[in-house]
């Protein structure tokens, strides 16, 4: 192709290279130059203009895209009218684009002037929805460089849209005791909005208690009803091939693929079968309608795409989900937690204004425990550990206490209700931490065989977008102490009375809860009774 500048005499049947204001009309750039085009110029005094010449071997741009368009399009793609060298892929129905991501980077690696862009891979496509489009940078291509873009693209259809198909779905949802169902409700009407939204079901749902036994005999039962995919939600995080649900799947006949995925929100998820059906454990993110790692699984299994291992392992480029916002159709809770760009910050508070009135005369806080006050050692792990900061809520013999724990507590707060109950020193501390926290690890002061290790356990498992607000330590199935909790509970917190603390709410919000696995007893062993005090000094 021939381009650059020629007198207006000589332009005629060029292809004008820029577009053109003249008087009385305006030429666009591409336009054929005629005869009168030509006089038009030189009526308004212009002696030269930029053309384009195609030569022998030349491919026009509009034939040039339309032949590699045709040779891109697959299955449920219709193929736009090349305009300007420019030619569109359209969707025919609603499905995920898939495409040979070799094959592209080649032929847009074959020539500059051939280019071509489309959504990205797995991306969701709606009927009449532009999803590539193939665009000849100059007015023609050489033959020979349009042969070999074909060469590349080969025999087999480049881009297409695998469609959603109609699937039978079944739900199965653990529960923990004293868990509301309220919780199940809300997790169920999330899920089924996701299914309808690509035209699928969800035809069975059974809800159990958080247990092997009771999770392999509903695994069992769903799969006895012909469903198409098996979705499990569990009532607590995921945190290892051998916890309760993939457990479960194993020991239901079933098999556990892959565990994990690089996608965030989604990391704990899990994917495997029993028998020919797909099977995911859904990750805790998944109760909200935000988008997150499950989505890009559930989408290929509602569209027939087969999901590997490798596939999801594949999935850390553009894994960060954390900031994107939500899929269209779905709603946004407000109250949801927002991504932190940052580690979360959160702040240590030790409840030390209790009476002891079960161990006698003697404060036990303040019972030297091999050389040192039991308080002081609780405080001594807390400020070792990862929290930020140690807020001191004092009341009982509070100088005394506040001596012991000079050297480590960066604040103190004194409750003079205190003799009503922990729940009066728990709501004086919450209200003396900073504004800037994002939680508070509530810790106790007759508690001295919790660890710096077991506090920072606690805090890295915090992370609300995943569906971990509470983080609350398990030894043996049995809850203890020390609890992290996020900010925006505390309000409730404030709420409560007497002397239960805030145990309550871990059952109406257990879909906020993750239980963290502690190897060591520490954090079940409070000391209440001169009993348990002797027991302690055996053991350090």
């Amino acid at each position: 192709m021939k381009f650059g500048p020629v007198p207006v005499a000589e332009a005629e049947g060029a292809i004008l290279a820029h577009s053109a204001r003249l008087t009385g009309r305006i030429l666009k750039k591409g336009h054929i130059l005629t005869a009168s085009d030509l006089g038009l110029f030189t009526d308004d005094g212009i002696t030269e203009i930029t053309v384009a010449r195609l030569e022998k071997d030349d491919v026009g741009e509009n034939d040039a895209a339309a032949a590699i368009t045709k040779a891109l399009a697959g299955q449920h793609v219709t193929t736009g009218k090349a305009f300007t060298g420019r030619c569109n892929l359209i969707a025919d129905v609603q499905g995920l684009i898939t495409f040979d991501r070799n094959r592209l980077d080649n032929i847009n690696l074959a020539d500059e002037s051939v280019t071509i862009a489309t959504m990205p891979t797995m991306d969701i496509a709606s009927p009449a929805q532009l999803i590539a489009t193939i665009k000849i940078i100059p007015f023609a291509i050489p033959k020979s460089v349009l042969d070999a873009v074909l060469k590349i693209a080969g025999e087999e259809p480049l881009v297409e849209i695998a469609p959603f198909e109609l699937k039978k779905i079944g739900l199965i949802l653990t529960r923990l005791p004293g868990m509301k169902e309220s919780i199940l409700d809300k997790t169920l009407q999330t899920a089924v909005a996701r299914v309808q939204e690509f035209g699928s079901e969800i035809t069975m749902e059974i809800r159990c208690e958080h247990t092997e036994k009771d999770v392999v005999d509903a695994i069992t039962e769903t799969n006895s009803k012909s469903c198409d995919i098996i979705l499990i939600f569990g009532a607590s995080a995921v945190v290892d091939r051998a916890d309760v649900l993939p457990a479960a799947v194993v020991a239901a006949g079933g098999s556990v693929d892959h565990f994990g995925m690089p996608v965030d929100p989604g990391n704990l998820l899990f994917i495997g079968g029993i028998d020919d059906t797909p099977l995911v454990g859904m990750p805790g993110c998944a109760r909200s309608p935000k988008l997150n790692g499950f989505d890009w699984v559930l989408w290929r299994l509602l569209a027939n795409i087969p999901i590997s291992s490798h596939d999801i392992m594949l999935m850390g480029s553009g894994g960060l989900l954390k900031e994107i916002s939500e899929r269209g159709q779905l709603r946004q809770d407000s109250s949801e937690p927002k991504a932190q760009a940052r580690e979360p910050k959160i702040a240590g508070l030790l409840l030390a204004a209790g009476s002891s009135r079960r161990m006698g005369k003697e404060n036990k806080l303040l019972t030297d425990v091999d050389g040192t006050a039991m308080v002081t050692r609780v405080a001594k792990q807390i400020t070792a550990s990862q929290a930020e900061g140690l807020m001191v809520v004092t009341g009982h013999e509070k100088d005394q206490v506040e001596l012991a724990l000079k050297n480590y507590a960066t604040g103190f707060v004194h409750n003079p209700d205190f003799a009503d109950g922990l729940s009066t020193s728990l709501k004086t501390g919450l209200r003396a931490l900073p504004d800037n926290i994002d939680g508070a690890i509530v810790c106790l002061g007759d508690m001295p065989l919790v660890k710096a290790e077991h506090i920072d356990q606690l805090i890295r498992a915090f992370d609300p977008v995943e569906g971990r607000s509470i983080c609350v330590p398990v030894h043996g199935r049995k809850r203890g102490n020390p609890v992290v909790w996020s900010k925006r509970f505390i309000t409730e917190i404030l709420s409560v009375t007497g002397d239960i603390g805030a145990r309550h709410l871990l059952e109406e919000h257990a879909d906020q809860v993750i239980e963290v696995a502690i190897e060591q007893d520490g954090v079940l062993f409070d000391i209440d009774t001169p009993d348990r005090l002797v027991e302690l000094k055996k053991r350090t």
